[in-house]
């Protein structure tokens, strides 16, 4: 049967006419248009991230020209319209006509799908040996997706420029002879544009900028490069990122003076095939690492390209260091009888490591080079850091001791966690029902979680005057029995173990959100999961309600930071003051709100008192100033600076006890009048 609605709407529905498909269906996309119609193939994304990528593309071919030896700086000049500028002091990208390929060489290179001069790396003529650039793709996929692009060319006597619009040429090349004074000059400058209609966010943020510059300075030891920032009032801001000994001035800076080991620097070069049938080629690769118990990094790099998401090098890393370790703990008899083997994760809890390698040939995942995966490569530096690790063991008892040590130490921490996760998982599994009760939780009929509120009420004499002044319909209420744990202050493994805790955690309903090396399968947050539109904190407007209100604010800061961050926590405000006349009662909630009800009743006969606690007040009350939508006050809570909000918790309520007694000594006089004595 079909309602007299759904028969309405199929009146208005229009029928699309089927289309044929045949021989002329298929159709070639055409020069430009094959990257500006799909970015995302050759970018990866046709959004702000695929943009930055094709800046990548461009500082590529400058840095190839630099790791060869020609030229040492590289200017990047950020546009405030949005432009971009890189300038090498290379060769000059040659644009001139190609008698091999009968066309000109910047037709080949900006207009040209898979053509360039990094085909032949593993040869001994080739102009480029170990290139970031490698498809052929990059230069001309950027001049397609971009709303312009001039390409400025400089040999020593001639500067030659060529003109892109839309990704078609715009003119002739152009070609002048450089004055006296420019006379010499050699290197590329290209200017251009992200186009919107291509990308959907063309806004490329500084940080992004200074970030991978930073990042090319690292892994090209002895490159300087420029960023430049046009600023609202014309001028540019310049800052020069350089680091003379490349990775190991970077582990060093990055590590500072505590670490468990001093920087280690190693140097391996080799030779060899992915597949016997397969052309041999060149590796070189630098490593540096040590170990720390403040910072925790593995990072990748080959030929000059960041390894997002690692590949062979990372899989080496992790073979040889779990191989090395292991086996040092078992030749040297550290394990406990019967006690299980370290994971890598063990060991990367407190190793900071960075590899810079280079080959000739190079097998990507994709054009973003976010991730290699040559065999060879991972198998020369498994070998290479097997053999390395076991000589410094050797060579550095002293040092094989304290990590041994730590790496147990993580591995044992983990184990415990991970037992006191479980316990907690099989507490939380479940619904709450008859048969598995929180204890004096009072739940609502309302089963939508759009509609539901939790009130988290101080105390069983507070469960009471709310339970009898709420609306039972979609308002239910937790009581917390005393102070909850200080959780910025406890470790997981006793978090779990409380019980006012996990009973909340088990109402509230999105499961919990664990951060750092405790990380499991427990921390499954879902937020669809959550059972309440509002989270409402309810104490006494008093000492104690105040502290029990912050420790609350401290579990939801460390084990659910989302609900903050999405609004959904409240607190209720109690009004200090009740004024009765003979006809009504006010409520003040501060000091200003009592004068100002004073100053309106003029000579009128009242009575004035503080509120009483929220176990005291009647029903009545509690409805009218706690618990009904349309008259109760209620703070939402959310870090409004997430880096001033984490300063604070950790300085009132962690364990940085230096800046809580600076906080104390210069703020205390604020709050004299608020001390319980």
């Amino acid at each position: 049967m079909i309602s007299m609605e759904k028969k309405g709407s199929e009146r208005f529905m229009s029928v699309k006419k089927p289309q044929q498909y045949d021989n002329q269906s298929i159709k070639a996309l055409k020069g430009a248009d094959r990257v500006r119609k799909r970015p995302a193939v050759i970018f990866g994304s046709d959004g702000l991230e695929g943009c930055e990528h094709s800046f990548f593309e461009i500082l590529s071919n400058a840095v190839d020209e630099a790791r060869e030896g020609h030229g040492s700086r590289i200017i990047t000049t950020v546009y405030r319209d949005r432009s971009l500028s890189v300038e090498d002091f290379g060769r000059g990208v040659p644009l001139g006509w190609n008698e091999t390929e009968g066309r000109w060489n910047w037709d080949l290179i900006y207009c040209e799908l898979y053509a360039g001069g990094k085909y032949d790396n593993n040869s001994e003529a080739s102009a480029y040996e170990y290139s970031l650039g490698l498809n052929g793709l990059g230069a001309c996929a950027t001049q397609y997706s971009s709303e312009y692009m001039e390409v400025h060319s400089y040999d020593g006597t001639t500067e030659r420029t060529i003109r892109f619009r839309k990704g078609e040429v715009d003119g002739e090349l152009e070609e002048r002879s450089l004055s006296r004074k420019e006379a010499g000059r050699t290197g590329t400058v290209v200017h251009w544009k992200p186009d919107l209609e291509v990308f959907t966010d063309v806004s490329i943020p500084v940080a992004f900028f200074e970030d991978l510059l930073r990042r090319q300075s690292v892994v090209n030891a002895g490159i300087t490069f420029i960023l430049r920032a046009e600023q609202e009032d014309g001028s540019f801001s310049e800052n020069t990122y350089c680091y003379a000994n490349g990775i190991t001035d970077y582990l060093s800076e990055l590590v500072g003076e505590n670490s468990l080991t001093l920087p280690v620097a190693w140097h391996m070069e080799a030779k060899g095939r992915d597949r016997e049938d397969k052309p041999e080629y060149k590796l070189k690769a630098d490593i540096a690492f040590c170990f720390s118990n403040t910072v925790s990094l593995l990072e990748y790099y080959h030929n000059s390209s960041f390894l997002e998401h690692g590949g062979s090098p990372d899989k080496a890393v992790r073979l040889a260091f779990l191989y090395a370790i292991d086996k040092h703990l078992k030749t040297n008899n550290l394990y406990s009888k019967n006690e299980s083997k370290i994971t890598f994760n063990d060991i990367a809890d407190c190793l900071a490591l960075v590899i810079n390698s280079f080959s000739t040939m190079t097998s990507y995942e994709n054009q973003t080079k976010k991730a290699i995966n040559n065999p060879f490569i991972c198998d020369a530096l498994n070998a290479f850091l097997r053999k390395q690790l076991e000589i410094y063991f050797i060579e550095n008892p002293k040092d094989a001791e304290q990590i041994a040590k730590q790496v147990l130490v993580n591995k044992r921490s983990r184990e415990s966690a991970e037992k006191a996760r479980g316990d907690f998982k099989k507490k939380l599994a479940g619904a709450i029902d008859v048969s598995n009760r929180v204890e004096k939780f009072v739940n609502c009929r309302s089963k939508d979680p759009t509609r539901a509120e939790l009130y988290i009420v101080e105390g069983d004499s507070a469960l009471t005057s709310c339970k009898l002044g709420r609306d039972a319909e979609f308002q239910a209420i937790i009581p917390v029995r005393g102070k909850t744990l200080n959780c910025l202050k406890c470790d997981y493994a006793r978090i779990f173990k409380s019980d006012i805790i996990v009973d909340l955690l088990r109402v509230i309903g999105c499961g919990v959100e664990v951060k750092g090396k405790a990380k499991s399968d427990i921390n499954a947050f879902d937020l669809s999961s959550l059972r309440w539109s509002k989270i409402i904190i309810c104490t006494d407007a008093d000492e104690d309600g105040f502290q029990i209100r912050t420790l609350l604010l401290t579990l939801f800061y460390r084990l659910l930071p989302t609900l903050l961050a999405e609004h959904r926590v409240f607190i209720a405000e109690s009004p200090l003051f009740e004024i009765t006349t003979k006809d009504q009662t006010l409520f003040a909630y501060d000091e200003f709100e009592k004068a100002e009800i004073l100053k309106k009743l003029g000579n009128r006969k009242y009575t004035l008192q503080r509120s009483k606690g929220l176990g005291e007040n009647e029903p009545g009350m509690m409805w009218q100033t706690t618990m009904n939508p349309e008259t109760r006050r209620l703070i939402s809570v959310s870090p409004a600076d997430a880096a001033m909000t984490d300063r604070m918790f950790d300085t009132l309520l962690g364990d940085n006890l230096p800046a809580r007694k600076q906080f104390i000594t210069e703020h205390g006089s604020e709050y004299m009048k608020d001390i319980d004595v």
